[in-house]
Parts: C-alpha cells; sequence; structure tokens
C-alpha cells in the first residue's frame, strides 16, 4: 500500500470539498434504510469529491460493518480512487466498506459518473438472483431507465471484480442501474443524489413488474416510445 495521503495536508480548498462530500454522503446513506432498501449494515453510497466543478481523485464512502443510525460525517471515509489509499481524518480502526474496490473502478473507467450506490433491495435482488432482466413494462422505466435493467456478472465481493461487470454491462446502456448476479443492484448518477434515487426507482420498478406479472402476462413498451419517453424525462420534465 502506499504512503497515505494526510487530509490535514491537503489545500485548504480541497479540505473544504471533502468535507462537504462527507456531510452529503452521510446524509444520503440515511435515505437507504428510509426507502427500504437495506437492512443491517448492509449496502453503501459513495461519491466522488468535486472541486471546482471538476473532479478530483479522492471519493468518500461509508465505513464496513456500521449500522446505519451509527453513521454520520466524522465516520465516513476517504479514498482515492485505487481504492486502497485510506485518508487520514476518519478514524484509524474504521475500514472502508468492501465495496470500496468496486466502486473505486467505476469511477476509474465510466466518465461523468460522480455517485454509486448499492443495496440489497428485496425485488430487485429478486431478479438478480433468477439472474433476469427486468423487462421494460412501464412508463417509469422508459423515463428513469430507458429500457430493461441489465444483469451483470456473478462476481465475489474484495476486489474490482464487481466493478468490472458493472462497467462491462453499463458501458453503452442507458440504465443507471445493475443486476449483479446472485447479489443485488448496484447504480451510478452524476452525482451521489441521483445514484440513489436510481437505487429507489429500481426497487420501485421490480417490485411492480414482478406484481403484474403474477397477474399474467405483461405487455413490453416498444422501444422507440421508449426513447421518446426517456428524452422527455431527461431533457424536458422537472425545472430547469
Amino acid at each position: 500500500m502506499s504512503e497515505k495521503i494526510v487530509l490535514a495536508e491537503l489545500d485548504a480548498d480541497l479540505q473544504a470539498a471533502v468535507a462537504a462530500t462527507r456531510q452529503k454522503v452521510a446524509d444520503l446513506h440515511a435515505e437507504l434504510p428510509r426507502w427500504g432498501l437495506v437492512v443491517w449494515t448492509a449496502g453503501n453510497v459513495s461519491e466522488r469529491v468535486v472541486l471546482d466543478g471538476v473532479p478530483t481523485a479522492l471519493f468518500v464512502i461509508k465505513p464496513s460493518g456500521v449500522s446505519y443510525d451509527e453513521l454520520g460525517t466524522d465516520n465516513m471515509v476517504v479514498c482515492t480512487l485505487d481504492g486502497e489509499k485510506i485518508v487520514d481524518g476518519t478514524p484509524d480502526s474504521l475500514a472502508p466498506s468492501s465495496d470500496t474496490a468496486a466502486h473505486a473502478y467505476v469511477y476509474r473507467n465510466m466518465e461523468g459518473v460522480g455517485g454509486v450506490v448499492h443495496t440489497h433491495s428485496t425485488y430487485a435482488t429478486a431478479w438478480a438472483a433468477r439472474r433476469e432482466p427486468i423487462p421494460c413494462a412501464l412508463t417509469m422505466m422508459g423515463d428513469e431507465f430507458g429500457g430493461e435493467i441489465p444483469v451483470g456478472p456473478f462476481a465475489l465481493i474484495g476486489d474490482d471484480s464487481i466493478g468490472r461487470g458493472i462497467v462491462e454491462t453499463l458501458r453503452g446502456s442507458t440504465s443507471p442501474a445493475v443486476l449483479m448476479a446472485n447479489h443485488g443492484p448496484f447504480t451510478v448518477g452524476k452525482d451521489a443524489r441521483a445514484a440513489v434515487k436510481a437505487a429507489v426507482m429500481c426497487e420501485e420498478v421490480a417490485r411492480t413488474v414482478h406484481i403484474a406479472r403474477q397477474g399474467g402476462e405483461i405487455h413490453l413498451i416498444p422501444q422507440d416510445l421508449v426513447d421518446r419517453l426517456n428524452d422527455r424525462y431527461q431533457n424536458v420534465y422537472g425545472q430547469h
């Protein structure tokens, strides 16, 4: 492992950006249990540190195995994009999430991604257990995902194997979500908030399509209409 970067020795503006990102990531972790996407200590949110609109080589992620009601700004872990070096300023006893290498790989290899989220939400993970993509049968899916939610390859936790699977599956896809086989959903976004939103929406459509299928045949939306839905939602919907 390379020599640690000492937070106190960083440029003052970068220190301020790190502090703001730690606060944001700590706050966003509360959204995962709020929306029923995690249990116990499972799941994680990360975000790249941005300074003056430019992504830096640092990101913030939760510590491994710490319960959600104990998470706060002070115990968010700061890492470099190699996924290994811990930046001083967090207690030395706190190791980063076991998915840190996967998050780091995504940041290194997916331009424009500023946030990554992983959950074990029930319905999305059930689709992952079947290794079955969630078909695009809802306008909400066209809006948010631009088509089906794909399945990524099986990969073991601990190195960047999961990250490689995420990148391989989502590269060239409109979906910000992937169901990693036998594991669960990972979502990406321009920042952590967008990735959390995608995780919430992923579970919502996973549940709805599952329930719909129990009642009979589901009908897919033609791709040309999906494209129109996605374009309107991404470029017109909301406040600009």
